[in-house]
């Protein structure tokens, strides 16, 4: 399945190998992504597509919101990632 915004993909090279992002925007062969911790919505990770594996496409409010361009607060991803993820992480932020 090919990548779109506001789909959770997970990180398979680099220093943040396995970890869990919302697809925030798309910029050519480039995807920003933002986890809500470790990368916030403020400072996006910019990573290529061929470093990422497609998990899901989110039925969270916060996937709608991204794909209306609306604002989104970095709890609010943290909180879907978690549900996504089985809560392996930290809810503090």
């Amino acid at each position: 399945m090919d990548i779109a915004t506001s789909n959770i993909v997970k990180s398979i090279a680099g220093r943040d190998k396995g970890d869990l992002f919302f697809v925030l925007r798309m910029e050519e062969d480039f995807l920003l992504l933002a986890d809500g911790k470790r990368r916030r919505v403020e400072t996006p990770k910019r990573k290529r597509k061929k470093h990422v594996a497609f998990v899901c496409e989110s039925a969270a409010p916060v996937a709608e919101k991204i794909r209306n361009s609306e604002k989104v607060t970095n709890s609010e991803l943290r909180k879907a990632i978690a549900a996504i993820g089985g809560g392996n992480q930290d809810q503090e932020g």
